[in-house]
């Protein structure tokens, strides 16, 4: 066990036995929330610690299909979530600390993205942070008698090599060569967010001829939380008023110069008695951000209204630590707002779809977010946020004339009613898939030749 301080190990020791336990472990690699953790365990924990966030995707979505299992109210006897990055000793912490830095200078400077692009080359084995997780991570997981699920690929690798069975969600539609390393391990299996994906994994591993079982593969849809997708159903399509905008940065902090951009044009629409829009701003975890999002409001002279206030012009969401950011974005973020500004990732633009918004994509963070982009484009629910121009786009979105009775912002909220029945059931079909790998490895345990492998 990593040199922690004593309620941190005693916190650790029952994650362990809570994963040994549970119906259904869950790992994920998004980064720390320990106080969060600390009250789930009945420790003495505070709400002003900072995290350090790598992801929201990788924490929202693990979170989410927990949610599913759990029926809303946390047991851990039907599921248990734990991140090996809550448990790394003092000695190695620099590591965490170095990729969240390293992390949020590329995310917040477009010019750098040209050297991500080169690091995503080596994929995510080399990242600095994997030797500083691999122990706590294989402490948590040595005594694991069932498959694991896994929603980072790089702490599904580590499972793999350590003999353990793994069902690996690949979030987005788009296969990274990371997910190929162990594709003909008998012991690992997929769940892919639709067909053309299954078929691109299945392709690509006959590629490099580690061919994949084609019953280790499926197709379940997107982990998306299942209170967010709910609010879908009480979601009224907008016809006319000020358009309700959630603007979003994510786990690092990404697309916060274009954040700011867009800022600058609608801040001053604010001050109008009928404007155009109302904001929602949610800066996650980032203080540095909640202070630009502030002083700029104080430059254009806009009040930043109460939380709790829906008929606010503007408000703001931040708090240190991830999941209460999370859980202010489920509560006043989803419920209120018409569309999301936001980069097309596969957490925030799901939940934005998901729950009937129409979504204005800024800069992608990597090529899965191109492909994440193009499908709810095609889906006519999104479209490119224009940021430079966003008002007067935003004003052309919500025009009709002769030739359409119905807004572009009216049609997209209405096009997220008709997406595939598994994109707003992806929690629940990986937790379904989950049992069938469960049923698969408890005859694969019975094999006494199985056994002596």
């Amino acid at each position: 066990m990593p040199t922690l301080n004593p309620v941190l190990e005693k916190v650790y020791w029952e994650d362990k036995h809570f994963l040994e336990n549970t119906a259904v472990p869950i790992i994920t690699v998004s980064g720390t929330y320990r106080e969060d953790l600390k009250s789930w365990h009945h420790q003495a924990n505070n709400e002003t610690d900072q995290d350090v966030v790598f992801s929201r995707a990788h924490f929202s979505m693990a979170l989410g299909v927990a949610i599913a299992a759990w029926h809303r109210k946390l047991d851990h006897q039907r599921a248990w979530l734990a991140d090996p990055t809550n448990f790394v000793s003092k000695q190695n912490w620099h590591s965490i600390k170095l990729t969240e830095e390293v992390g949020e200078m590329i995310a917040r400077h477009p010019f750098l993205k040209k050297v991500k692009s080169l690091i995503d080359q080596f994929g995510r084995q080399r990242l600095p942070i994997l030797d500083s997780i691999t122990q706590p991570l294989i402490y948590l997981t040595n005594e694991i008698d069932k498959p694991i699920l896994s929603f980072h690929i790089a702490a599904g690798n580590i499972m793999i090599e350590q003999g353990k069975t793994v069902l690996q969600v690949i979030t987005d539609p788009y296969v990274r060569y990371d997910y190929l390393k162990h594709a003909a391990n008998p012991r690992l299996f997929y769940a892919v967010f639709d067909n053309k994906t299954k078929t691109d994994l299945l392709e690509q591993a006959e590629v490099i001829n580690q061919p994949i079982a084609e019953d280790h593969v499926f197709v379940t849809g997107p982990p998306i939380d299942p209170r967010i997708v709910n609010l879908r159903n009480k979601k009224y399509p907008w016809r006319s008023g000020p358009i309700k905008l959630v603007i979003t940065t994510g786990g690092l902090g990404t697309n916060k110069l274009e954040i700011l951009a867009v800022l600058d044009q609608l801040l001053p629409e604010l001050r109008k008695r009928q404007p155009l829009v109302k904001l929602l701003v949610y800066a996650g975890t980032h203080a540095d951000i909640e202070k630009a999002i502030i002083d700029k409001a104080r430059a254009y002279h806009v009040a930043i209204d109460p939380l709790a206030d829906r008929r606010g012009k503007m408000r703001l969401i931040y708090h240190p630590q991830i999941f209460n950011a999370n859980e202010l974005l489920i509560k006043y973020g989803f419920p209120w707002a018409d569309g999301f500004i936001t980069k097309p990732s596969g957490d925030m633009a799901y939940d934005a779809a998901a729950s009937g918004h129409f979504l204005l994509t800024l800069e992608e963070w990597g090529e899965w977010e191109h492909h994440i982009r193009e499908f709810f484009e095609q889906k006519g629910i999104g479209r490119v946020a224009l940021v430079d121009k966003i008002l007067a786009q935003l004003q052309l979105l919500a025009t009709t004339d002769n030739q359409r009775s119905q807004a572009w912002i009216e049609k997209a909220m209405l096009h997220t009613h008709h997406l595939n029945k598994r994109f707003y059931h992806g929690a629940e079909n990986i937790l379904q898939s989950y049992k069938k790998v469960a049923e698969i490895y408890q005859k694969i345990q019975k094999n006494p030749k199985n056994k002596q492998k």
